[in-house]
């Protein structure tokens, strides 16, 4: 799990990497919480995230925003968030130039940035979305939505309430040629405290399956 450093927008940005041994690899990003909460690429939700993803063999990367331990630059209202997670994805892309599959997740703040990212970036096949904070940030940008994916959330969020993540899992999946697998955690909070493992075995039950289907739709 080697430190990385590569630049963003504003100078440095500083992550870990995972560099699959297995070749033509598919490749993962992770996007931690709100920087201006005590969110960094540590974040437990999102190490054990990235692990999966490592486990399952991708080439996988985690970095702090700006201003976020030793990446440069200020918080930016989300905006120079997402040129951060572009740039992240560009470096990650620069390192597996042949991997097949392309995907994104990111838990809260994190995870608005990625569905953000879905927009501008058509090479992204799947995403994995935890506790999007759907009453604080509009994402009615994902109209159309350009990628399937899972939403995890916690029946017992008393930040962002499990209706407005229901409602925004079913106006998503009404859409055309999209899936989206929307699963409540009994008893997660938003944090997802003494449930991380559940949440990690979610993500890769979800993975198993997804990685079967698009490996059948590229024969």
């Amino acid at each position: 799990m080697p430190e990385v450093i590569f630049n963003g927008p504003e100078g440095r940005l500083e992550g870990r990497y995972h560099h699959s041994r297995l070749a033509g690899a598919p490749i993962a990003l992770l996007l931690h919480p709100h920087p201006q909460q005590g969110g960094t690429m540590n974040n437990r939700v999102v190490f054990e995230v990235y692990q999966a993803f490592v486990r399952k063999g991708f080439s996988a990367l985690r970095f702090n925003f700006r201003g976020v331990g030793r990446s440069q630059g200020a918080y930016d209202e989300g905006q120079g968030e997402l040129s951060d997670a572009a740039a992240a994805l560009d470096w990650l892309q620069s390192a597996n130039a042949d991997a097949p599959q392309c995907w994104v997740g990111g838990f809260s703040f994190g995870a608005w940035i990625c569905m953000q990212l879905l927009m501008r970036r058509p090479e992204i096949n799947s995403f994995i979305a935890m506790a999007p904070p759907a009453n604080k940030y509009d994402f009615s940008f994902l109209a159309p939505c350009p990628a399937s994916g899972l939403i995890l959330h916690g029946s017992e969020d008393n930040i962002v309430p499990q209706e407005s993540v229901q409602a925004l899992a079913g106006k998503l999946a009404a859409q055309k040629r999209i899936s989206i697998d929307y699963r409540v955690i009994d008893g997660a909070n938003h944090f997802f405290h003494e449930h991380v493992n559940q949440l990690t075995e979610h993500v890769t039950d979800y993975l198993d399956a997804e990685l079967v289907a698009l490996a059948k739709a590229a024969s």
